[in-house]
């Protein structure tokens, strides 16, 4: 089995809002906690689009940097990394575009939405065309096998499995591949050697799942084993031949329930934010600025909260019992908007606060982040060596 590794990024944009922070941040703060996880700034992924602006990427990649050690992600406990100071994903995503049909890249479903949505911007490139493969180059690099992402993001991983299949077809079997994997069933010993036998043979021929999983577990467990010879049994078990690269499973981010200033998703594009660092006031100002249900012209007037962003705000930030407060408050004319309003502004400015405590330390030492990252990129690019030199090897290119 291979190890539990959780890889994910995000694209520089800035300082974040409580709308990643909602949707991104605290997932990552919790599976950091599940298994080894690895996090990246994806500055090559924002020249996608913004190739025409290069001189914003710099100074966004460090602001991103600290949200996310103020949000709570652990450089002790998470790798924390920028993508374009580990080469290798770029090497890796040349070597898979030799291999990776056009077709494939032209029915990504984002590929067509996102053309229209930036339809201002001319994105008929290779680098548009081709993120998804760059995508799935982050992602096996560092032979993932987790990712976490929203619903949309789904059909990414798909096509992402579909290349470590493909390439592991092409070039799994390597050279006496079944000599070497009868070697291996020997270094298990006789006893188990004849377990793993058996629990192949019940998975190829019977389609037992179970003896797949006891299977791979055995492999797993077994220390005296190079990490070479667990591959190949793995492949072997399968059917296949050694797994160069693996198929990452996605795994869904719980769905956010954050909505702007106004109502709609919170994104900057609507203007609709408020950023993690945002000045307190300023939280406090836009939150009693929202705007309510358009029916509530006088105090006395009921409203009906499902018309009001700022009911959704109170189902994201406050406990059930201020929430029947604030609904029967609402349709009753019980109490005011600006009234309404105010237990979000103290939750809000709750949340924020000792993020942005965490974020004045990090900005007042901005070497202690540039040691931070330094160090995750040797890290990552470490990982990231290992599997080009097995890449290497089976494409025939590891002339050393």
């Amino acid at each position: 089995m291979a190890i539990e590794r959780i890889v994910s990024g995000m694209r520089p944009t800035g300082h974040l809002h409580l709308g990643h922070y909602n949707g991104v941040l605290k997932n990552w703060v919790n599976l950091q906690h599940e298994a080894e996880s690895l996090f990246f700034v994806a500055d090559w992924h924002a020249l996608t689009t913004h190739y025409d602006d290069p001189e914003i990427i710099e100074k966004n990649v460090w602001d991103m940097v600290i949200d996310w050690l103020a949000a709570g992600i652990d450089p002790a406990l998470a790798t924390i990394f920028i993508q374009s100071k580990v080469p290798e994903h770029a090497e890796l995503h040349t070597l898979l575009s030799m291999i990776t049909p056009l077709g494939w890249l032209e029915r990504v479903p984002t590929y067509k939405d996102q053309q229209e949505k930036l339809s201002s911007k001319d994105l008929s490139t290779y680098g548009f065309l081709g993120y998804p493969l760059l995508q799935s180059a982050d992602i096996l690099i560092y032979k993932a096998t987790q990712v976490p992402v929203g619903e949309d993001q789904v059909p990414h991983i798909e096509f992402t499995r579909e290349v470590a299949r493909r390439f592991n077809h092409l070039y799994g079997k390597e050279i006496g591949y079944e000599e070497k994997a009868e070697e291996g069933i020997k270094k298990l010993g006789s006893k188990k050697g004849q377990l793993y036998r058996e629990l192949k043979t019940s998975y190829q021929e019977e389609g037992d799942d179970q003896a797949l999983e006891a299977a791979q577990a055995l492999i797993d467990e077994q220390q005296s084993l190079s990490l070479g010879d667990k591959e190949r049994l793995l492949g072997f078990l399968e059917g296949g031949g050694k797994m160069i690269l693996i198929e990452p499973e996605y795994k869904l981010t719980p769905a956010s329930k954050m909505v702007g200033l106004d109502g709609q998703k919170m994104s900057k594009s609507y203007n609709n934010t408020i950023a993690l660092r945002e000045d307190p006031k300023e939280v406090e100002k836009k939150i009693r600025t929202m705007p309510t249900d358009p029916a509530r012209i006088r105090r006395n007037d009921p409203g009906n909260p499902n018309n009001c962003p700022v009911w959704q705000l109170h189902q994201v930030y406050s406990m059930e019992k201020t929430q029947k407060w604030a609904k029967e408050g609402c349709t009753q004319a019980g109490i005011g908007c600006v009234e309404c309003k105010q237990p979000i502004i103290e939750s809000v400015l709750k949340e924020l606060k000792p993020i942005q405590e965490r974020a004045k330390d990090y900005i007042e030492s901005p070497d202690l982040v540039k040691s931070v990252v330094a160090e995750g990129c040797e890290k990552a690019r470490k990982l990231a060596r290992d599997t080009m030199r097995d890449v290497r090897e089976v494409m025939g290119i590891d002339l050393s």
